[in-house]
């Protein structure tokens, strides 16, 4: 379900914060959707039940996941997007850097839009939507 890549310099856990996301964005996960426990999820990708555990608290901060004592972790239901200004400006940066690349690969403005839209249609990502 989750793909993590253990030779990428992006710690484990935040792989595996940015697959769940992406798994709810896709529709691949919907709001109230069980998500494995950090035992089985840790023996299904072989990484240790902390970082799994790391992983799930990043996401409960952020709200995106809730876990009900007893019951297990699920997908919010009631998940409301927040801009936090350090993530916002490090995302410009990171954004910033990808443009700078592209555009010395070659990519031209039609190319690099026509490239955004397409990944904004994959993740499943739609003007207004929250």
């Amino acid at each position: 379900m989750f793909k993590i890549d253990q030779r990428s310099s992006t710690p484990i856990y935040q792989q595996l914060v940015q697959e769940i996301k992406e798994a709810i964005l896709k529709g691949i996960l919907q709001p109230g959707d069980k998500l494995p426990s950090v035992r089985e999820l840790s023996v299904q990708l072989t990484i240790n039940p902390n970082t799994i555990q790391k992983s799930y608290q990043e996401l409960e901060r952020q709200k995106v996941i809730e876990t009900l004592r007893g019951k297990g972790t699920f997908v919010s239901l009631n998940y409301k997007p927040s801009v936090d200004k350090e993530k916002l400006t490090v995302l410009k940066e990171n954004l910033r850097n990808i443009l700078v690349e592209a555009h010395y690969l070659g990519m031209k403005h039609g190319e690099i839009l026509q490239l955004v839209t397409r990944l904004l249609e994959e993740l499943n990502i739609k003007e207004g939507q929250n």
